[in-house]
């Protein structure tokens, strides 16, 4: 597939999304290259979802909107990696050039995907990026400080070659973190961006979307112990993030859910490279910073990086899949 290639393909996991929704349909709309299919999954929503996207289904051809039966709660991680794949499933990646896990609570400037695709062309090496997240509160824009060495959870914008070879994300809490290590580890790069085309409204506090904020940090923690992470470096981010909101109670419920995950024994992601990869970075990045510690890994893997490897991604796809059924 040629580079010139601009197609893209989006997937939104959704359920419930009826107050924030309209406004991120209308920003994908408006977008100055739009979508060649956007597949929006709804998870068994139970408000207003269904009806609002049957009509924008209707006003636009390139809509495709998959329902599901209500499992009666939501379940954030796993649950939105899952209904991720059911949109997947219905589409054959090898006809886009490019693929993005998009959230239904966004807000995204008109250039959005067009800068994304323009970086994507500049580098061959970039397997993932997005914008930065900002949160609208007491009327000033705040950022979600999300570091440079990844792309975030809610706009996951993919080469498809590169989706391809790490085998999908994993199911399970913290998907949106170990999806770019595994780049990372096989020769690509992930980034995000501080840029007027690519700053967007996240409109609800990340991690609130399932019994509020606190509880969504505890999931975070345990997410952090699942993935890997080591304590020394878990400590120091929960001391990063104890300045947001909601403030300091935050970075401690971050810590607490890492330490029950760790004094509960919960698995880990059963890939021991990935993990001791994933320790040199945060070791690297502890004692020299972040964009160091990503320079170091992307040097380090650059003879890994086999863009054409098509024998690659069943690998690590059949470890993502084993880990759902153990789930």
């Amino acid at each position: 597939m040629s580079e010139t290639n601009r197609s893209y393909v989006l997937i939104s996991p959704c359920r419930d999304e009826s107050e924030y929704m309209t406004r991120t349909i209308e920003s994908v709309v408006s977008q100055t290259v739009k979508p060649s299919l956007w597949v929006i999954v709804d998870d068994g929503s139970t408000d207003g979802s269904p009806e609002i996207l049957a009509d924008y289904a209707a006003q636009y051809s390139f809509i495709k909107v998959i329902t599901r039966r209500n499992r009666g709660y939501r379940n954030v991680g796993p649950g939105v990696v899952d209904a991720f794949y059911c949109g997947y499933e219905e589409i054959n990646p090898g006809a886009y050039q490019y693929l993005c896990k998009l959230d239904l609570d966004l807000e995204l400037p008109p250039k959005y995907f067009e800068t994304l695709i323009e970086r994507m062309e500049s580098n061959r090496r970039l397997g993932t990026c997005s914008g930065k997240p900002y949160n609208l509160i007491g009327g000033k824009y705040i950022s979600e400080r999300r570091g440079d060495e990844m792309s975030v959870g809610m706009t996951k914008f993919f080469r498809t070659k590169c989706f391809q070879q790490i085998g999908g994300f994993v199911r399970e809490v913290m998907w949106d973190a170990i999806d770019c290590h595994k780049c990372r580890q096989l020769g690509w790069k992930a980034r995000s961006w501080d840029h007027p085309d690519l700053n967007f409204l996240h409109l609800r506090v990340m991690g609130s979307s399932q019994h509020g904020v606190i509880t969504g940090r505890q999931r975070h923690g345990y997410g952090q112990y699942f993935m890997g992470t080591g304590i020394v470096y878990m400590f120091a981010t929960c001391l990063f993030r104890a300045v947001e909101y909601p403030l300091l109670a935050g970075g401690a419920a971050m810590f607490w859910g890492y330490l029950r995950a760790m004094f509960q024994r919960k698995r880990r992601y059963a890939d021991a490279e990935l993990i001791k990869q994933i320790r040199e970075y945060q070791w690297h990045a502890l004692f020299f910073g972040k964009r160091r510690a990503r320079n170091h890994m992307e040097k380090k893997n650059l003879l890994s990086w086999n863009p054409e490897d098509t024998s690659i991604g069943s690998q690590h796809l059949l470890k993502n899949q084993q880990l759902k059924l153990d789930s």
